[in-house]
């Protein structure tokens, strides 16, 4: 189904949600048609940030708002469906739009396994009213189902569509860049070679799959990174644990500016905190790229200085490849917690591959390297 077709029929004039490379169509026809406009759409830090925003919509206008998300942040949405948007307490209707990775039948990555099995069980016992949508599923299929759903949003009730694999076209192109000149993989090659040894939890998408395939080019074990390949947002809480626990090892985590900004809580939580051997860096290239390259917010806010108000004593933005290797040589000496904020382009290799060893043997690996050191 061309995605027009799939809009019209939702009957909708505001849209919120995070990015997902599902629905890659439905994000460049919104980008294409509004923007980032707050009156009509609005890409949220993350699914439960979406569902709050869509709930003051609809308080304001009685309209019945669009989120739109993968399935990885229904854990997300979890809290404010259940005690904000239920129709037991305030009866906000809303209409989910759910991008199915992970679909039974259907191969995909680790991370997406579980949460595919459980999609619509969950969505089930959150006593949301689902529909699943793939590529023969008709306009007048969803008019009909939009139609049936009525009794139920005007009791406050939310609904959801769940788009499998190719469900949704959108013919025209939509080119995400930006004027920074650094490439993430370049930078993640500088980190791994200043790092040497230590450990790097790395952060979900092309980042880990980046530094996974340098490690591989340079002949060098897996065994010193965690590659964080679900959980978006937390890569810096995992670093926080094991930094508290190796206090005598330097740890590194990149991170990405999606990702920080969808759990930021957790940078108060490590300045508070102040371990004086993690190295935080956040690569900011201003966009969800891994699932498409729709923009994040990280471009009109400044990260170096939410670190350090949060209370990281040492940080920075750096944007060459120079200025780059001096903040990283600075960090790896320093005793004191640092935050790096590398300025980074829009873009990666055609050829970029994913891993090629199982989640459950770089944890394992992982474990074993972290137990040889003090």
């Amino acid at each position: 189904m061309i995605v027009q077709e799939f809009v019209k029929q939702l009957n909708a004039d505001f849209f919120t949600g995070v990015p997902d490379s599902q629905l890659r169509a439905l994000c460049d026809y919104l980008i294409n048609v509004y923007g980032v406009d707050p009156k009509h759409h609005i890409i949220a830090a993350n699914e439960g940030n979406s569902a709050a925003i869509a709930a003051g919509y609809h308080l304001a206008t009685k309209n019945v708002p669009v989120v739109y998300m993968q399935n990885s942040g229904q854990g997300n949405i979890i809290n404010p469906v259940a005690s904000l948007l239920n129709d037991k307490v305030y009866a906000i209707p809303c209409i989910f739009v759910i991008g199915w990775r992970g679909e039974p039948g259907v191969h995909d990555e680790p991370q997406h396994i579980y949460q595919g099995a459980v999609t619509l069980n969950l969505l089930d016992d959150m006593d949301i009213a689902n529909f699943v949508i793939d590529k023969t599923t008709q306009a007048a299929e969803v008019a009909a189902q939009i139609q049936a759903w009525q009794p139920l949003l005007r009791a406050g009730k939310q609904v959801a569509f769940v788009i499998k694999k190719g469900a949704l076209s959108y013919s025209e192109k939509v080119e995400y860049k930006n004027g920074n000149l650094l490439s993430r993989e370049e930078i993640v090659r500088r980190i791994s070679d200043v790092s040497g040894n230590d450990p790097i939890v790395s952060t979900t998408g092309k980042a880990s799959r980046e530094l996974f395939e340098i490690r591989e080019s340079n002949g060098q074990e897996h065994k010193y990174d965690f590659l964080t390949v679900g959980s978006m947002g937390h890569s810096s809480s995992i670093a926080l644990g094991i930094a508290l626990n190796k206090p005598d090892q330097k740890i590194w985590c990149i991170d990405g500016d999606g990702a920080a900004l969808m759990h930021m809580g957790a940078m108060a939580v490590i300045g508070s905190i102040k371990p004086n051997n993690l190295v935080h860096i956040v690569i900011n290239n201003g966009a969800h790229e891994t699932v498409g390259g729709m923009p994040t917010v990280s471009n009109s806010i400044d990260l170096p200085s939410i670190a350090k108000a949060c209370g990281y004593g040492n940080t920075s933005s750096v944007s060459t490849i120079d200025e780059l290797d001096s903040e990283l040589k600075a960090a790896k000496t320093r005793k004191g917690l640092s935050f790096i904020e590398v300025k980074c382009s829009i873009g990666s290799r055609a050829d970029l591959g994913r891993p090629t060893t199982t989640a459950l043997e770089n944890k394992n690996n992982f474990v074993e390297y972290l137990a040889s050191l003090k």
